[in-house]
């Protein structure tokens, strides 16, 4: 399989510098990363920097510390507290700083390559605040409300993070003086405005530290697409410190900005991002570093597609239970999509992908009457509990699958003692009328005359509800003749949830399609996980992972990712676009959708923190250069990743020459058992030109 992917020749992986920090020690070069998500599980730049904890470690070593603020309820869990050991600058910063009354937490994350850990009890500084707020006025004129306690807790975490890495930095001296070490060069990389007040600190007390800023998403554009604006196409146009002054965030947004243009090195996740930050924040980043993920790769090439069938399985069960007494579909016809994210109706895209669900409908009616899709909509919302009707669904159905068994172990052992007495059982023998009675009581409580519920739960104010409100006007009931079923699940999936079973990953792997048209993503991390697990997603221009696939990509369809355009188009053709998206999806038979769910798994590695890893270490190394003129990279040699593309999947042959002379008769093209994925027609297969 490695032939086939040139994309591994045409750039630096990280994995050339994967030498636990050994070439990082020889240079006495040491890297600080500083975010509030750092052992803090509050949102998605957690999983960034979880994720990359590994590939960071890897090639840093003991180089590298992570920083944060200590939060008792997830360092319990997530870290190991244990010292550094004596002689270590890190330790005697450490020590300096709780001599002055800070509380101070050092250890091991427990995560995939368990990096150092520095946390900061916040509490311990809140009696300098004031004094914190008073320099933060004198040096920047930014002033903070009292009652803003968010930005308070960031205040005190910044000057606590500043106080520490000046200090490390004079006991890194002094330690590389004894020794006869080269200078310390030290980089402290800072994630997100809570974080980016110890780099504005940094900055205005002129210490000399590498610094680097990473936007993950800007204050103001978030606030700015809640509400419903025209966002991309009147970016210029804003008055920005107008519109945070409305919105009460104006002390934000200039802390964020005060670290934007303070940092070295200004960095943001994504094209897009980059070009919203370019006019709001007024700064263009310097450097694009993409969001990855920790990639599993399996012994056997295919085994994800048996994780697929298996975890369809499970699906399948709740879909019996859900739509009991209305199973007018067949499951081996059914497909499965869904979205799923923070419940942010217009920004998630769930608007247009109810509207283009009702589109889909219509055209499943009149083309692929035989065809069912069912759409999965998981958005954590207030519910009051669970649906009485599909929970009695699953009952029922549980209740009859033991019948049958019971009937079933029943009939064996009676056709068991017949035979033993050398006759051939005829059906009344086997099949009595207890059994027959049993299984009638059953069947006939599956019967209901009311349709299946769009939701599992009861949602409260299920009236104003934007999700349900948008089912009823688009009349996605559930009907028998609809060929789309909604289910509405306002709840994040678990192991323990009594209707599924299954965690998010699995439910993930289960489904066909995962549809994410966002307004608003500066990255999208759930289409990225469907890709690595092998499973075909929509994604749109908008977001930072559909820019990135469209970069990389010559033609990102033929790998399964599908990219809307809600960006140069009118609403109500993005909208026709991904119905026709989704229509196209199904008409594909089952063949093709393994031929597809192949071609997306390869992209896994292009997702992989080894892979965009590199992309940190670049904005690393341009910031030592900006501070130490001196410093000269001597792997550098090895290039950039920037100029990767992906061609179209090019076909082999399915044997070596030598050998086809031998080959018995081949199979019947389009068969939707046939397992094999490399044929030299996948692009007929995938009605491809």
């Amino acid at each position: 399989m490695n032939r086939r992917f040139s994309r591994v020749e045409s750039g630096t992986d990280l994995k050339d510098y994967f030498d636990r920090g050994d070439n990082a020690s020889r240079e006495n070069r040491w890297n600080f990363e500083v975010a509030w998500e750092v052992a803090n599980k509050v949102g998605g730049i957690y999983t960034v920097i979880r994720s990359k904890a590994y590939v960071s470690t890897e090639e840093m070593g003991e180089q590298l510390c992570m920083m944060g603020p200590y939060k008792e309820h997830c360092a319990r869990t997530e870290m190991e507290e244990i010292e550094f050991p004596r002689g270590n600058p890190l330790l005697d910063a450490v020590n300096t700083l709780r001599s002055r009354g800070y509380k101070i937490h050092t250890g091991r994350w427990l995560v995939d390559g368990n990096p150092q850990l520095i946390l900061f009890d916040i509490g311990s500084a809140a009696w300098k605040l004031d004094q914190f707020k008073s320099e933060m006025w004198e040096k920047c004129n930014i002033g903070v409300p009292h009652l803003d306690i968010e930005t308070n807790d960031a205040i005190i975490l910044g000057f606590m993070i500043a106080e520490f890495l000046e200090e490390f930095r004079n006991c890194a001296i002094a330690f590389s003086q004894n020794n006869d070490l080269n200078p310390p060069r030290i980089v402290a990389h800072f994630h997100e405005w809570q974080a980016g007040v110890g780099l504005i600190v940094l900055r205005t007390r002129l210490i000399e530290i590498a610094t680097v800023f990473t936007t993950h998403a800007t204050l103001l554009g978030r606030y700015l697409c809640a509400g419903n604006t025209d966002f991309y196409n009147n970016l210029d146009k804003f008055a920005v410190d107008e519109e945070a002054g409305k919105r009460q965030i104006y002390h934000r947004y200039c802390m964020e900005r005060g670290a934007t243009h303070l940092a070295h090195v200004f960095t943001t996740v994504s094209e897009i991002t980059g070009y919203e930050a370019e006019h709001l924040l007024k700064r263009k980043p310097d450097i694009i570093t993409p969001n990855g993920l920790n990639v599993k790769k399996f012994s056997a090439i295919h085994e994800f597609q048996n994780l697929h069938a298996v975890a369809k399985e499970k699906i399948n069960e709740f879909v019996r239970g859900h739509f009991y007494g209305h199973m007018d579909f067949d499951l081996d016809k059914t497909l499965y999509f869904f979205i799923a994210g923070r419940y942010e109706f217009g920004n998630k895209g769930a608007d247009i992908f109810i509207e283009a669900l009702a589109r889909l409908n219509a055209m499943l009616k009149h083309e692929r009457p035989d065809t069912t899709v069912v759409a999965f909509l998981i958005f954590p919302t207030k519910t009051n509990n669970f649906n009485v009707d599909s929970l009695r669904g699953h009952a029922v159905i549980k209740q009859l699958r033991d019948t049958i068994n019971n009937v079933q172990q029943a009939v064996g052992k009676r056709m068991f003692d017949t035979c033993v007495k050398g006759h051939i059982p005829s059906p009344d023998e086997l099949l009595q009328k207890d059994d027959l009675v049993k299984i009638k009581r059953c069947m006939y409580a599956m019967q209901r005359d009311s349709m299946p519920p769009v939701t599992t739960h009861n949602v409260a104010d299920d009236w104003n509800d934007p999700v349900l409100s948008s089912i009823r006007r688009c009349h996605l009931f559930n009907s028998v003749h609809d060929r789309v079923k909604m289910v509405f699940h306002p709840e994040f999936l678990t192991s323990t949830n009594p209707l599924f079973g299954i965690d998010y990953e699995e439910f993930v792997r289960g489904c066909h399609l995962g549809v994410f048209p966002s307004y608003y993503e500066p990255w999208g991390y759930t289409p990225a996980e469907c890709t690595v697990m092998g499973i075909p997603s929509v994604t749109t221009n908008l977001s930072g992972f559909g820019c990135f696939m469209q970069e990389h990509i010559s033609d990102p369809k033929s790998y399964g990712i599908y990219i809307v355009d809600r960006r140069y188009i009118g609403l109500e053709n993005s909208v026709q676009q991904l119905s026709s998206f989704m229509m196209e999806f199904s008409r594909l038979n089952r063949r093709q959708r393994i031929i597809q769910r192949n071609r997306t798994e390869r992209l896994s590695d292009l997702l992989d923190w080894r892979t965009l890893g590199i992309y940190y270490r670049q904005a690393r190394v341009k910031a030592l250069q900006a501070v130490y003129p001196d410093y000269v990279d001597e792997s550098s040699a090895y290039g950039s990743r920037s100029n990767l593309i992906f061609s179209r999947p090019q076909s082999e042959p399915p044997s070596p020459t030598s050998s086809r002379h031998t080959t018995p008769a081949p199979s019947l093209h389009g068969s939707d058992d046939e397992d094999s994925v490399d044929e030299e027609t996948e692009l007929k297969e995938l009605g491809i030109k």
